[in-house]
């Protein structure tokens, strides 16, 4: 690709490593404009790129590899044009931290150096540009190509891999990397982490049938209170479904109590109380203020009487006796 300026200032040597502060230069230039040149540069080798992959938008420009810490090999011929130079193509790779698949189905979570893109005009395609610069890539890197990632690679990327370096069996990943299986060969340090099978989905049963079994499993053993005996009839069952019996039947086990005679004649003497004479009026004035005349007379009749006495009481105090109550 050609351009109006002079590449050989900007880029001394053949091929140059750009990163974030896009100076392919040991020592920053003296022209103002030299950054902006290197930038017109890579974005206009992006744009080129993103048409040959038929991508809507450009995925390689100066403002992008300013904001992330990639590293762009970038590939001139000098001579051309006149002595001013061409851009020839460029190959941008960077550090990703991926989850992949290995050929048994196991996660890996790795962070491989990674090839973003890779392009070469299409007017020096075929002359051994794009293998000069990836072998330069490689010895920089110290890498290999089985141990890196491409992301998502064009059909003549896959078929350069596979002509010059002997990638051609890849494994297949849920997002848009590609790996080959070398990949996971050479790489013993990193651990694998295996996906959790799923649990065999077993019968499900209708919840009114499982409802069954636990209310017959209640039923062959209760505790002491809900025990049935043959002398004592049993109570008959409520159809609504909010009935105390439902509630019942399903509440815990409670600590054991006396036997059913002994409950029996407890209950009688309880009754007998009951029935007497004082304990009903007890019971009739139980929520009463004042007691009727009728129940003091019947509460008096059981008690003692009281000895004789006088009682003195000023008329004019008004004062009541404590014991008769006389004024």
């Amino acid at each position: 690709m050609e351009f109006h300026f002079d590449l050989n200032p900007l880029f001394p040597e053949r091929i140059s490593v750009l990163d974030q502060n896009l100076c392919a230069a040991r020592k920053p230039h003296g022209r103002p404009d030299a950054q902006n040149q290197t930038a017109t540069i890579i974005d206009e080798l992006g744009k080129a790129s993103a048409k040959a992959q038929l991508l809507p938008a450009p995925i390689t420009s100066a403002a992008k590899l300013q904001l992330n810490r990639h590293f762009l090999y970038l590939l001139k011929d000098g001579e051309r044009n006149g002595g001013r130079g061409v851009a020839v193509g460029y190959l941008k790779v960077g550090y990703k931290k991926l989850f992949l698949l290995d050929q048994r189905g196991a996660h890996l979570e790795t962070e491989p150096l990674c090839v973003l893109d890779f392009y070469v005009t299409e007017s020096l395609q075929r002359h051994g540009y794009g293998l000069e610069l990836f072998h330069f890539m490689l010895e920089h890197q110290k890498v290999e190509p089985e141990l890196m990632a491409y992301d998502r690679p064009s059909p003549k990327f896959l078929a350069f891999l596979a002509k010059h370096f002997e990638l051609k069996h890849s494994v297949p990943q849920v997002n848009n990397f590609v790996v080959f299986e070398g990949f996971f060969r050479n790489r013993s340090a990193a651990p694998l982490r295996k996906v959790t099978p799923k649990k065999p989905e077993g019968e499900i049963k209708p919840y009114s049938l499982m409802e069954r079994e636990v209310v017959r499993e209640e039923q062959r053993a209760r505790p002491w209170p809900f025990i049935r005996t043959a002398d004592i009839p049993p109570s008959p069952l409520v159809s609504s479904p909010f009935s105390r019996s439902h509630s019942v039947e399903s509440s815990p086990s409670r600590t054991p109590r006396p036997p059913h005679a002994s409950i029996t004649q407890l209950s009688d003497n309880c009754r007998a109380k009951r029935t007497s004479t004082q304990g009903l009026v007890a019971r009739h004035n139980l929520y009463s203020r004042h007691i009727s005349s009728r129940g003091l007379g019947l509460l008096m009749a059981g008690q003692p009487k009281l000895p004789a006495h006088s009682c003195r009481v000023r008329p004019s105090l008004r004062q009541r006796c404590q014991i008769c109550r006389r004024p």
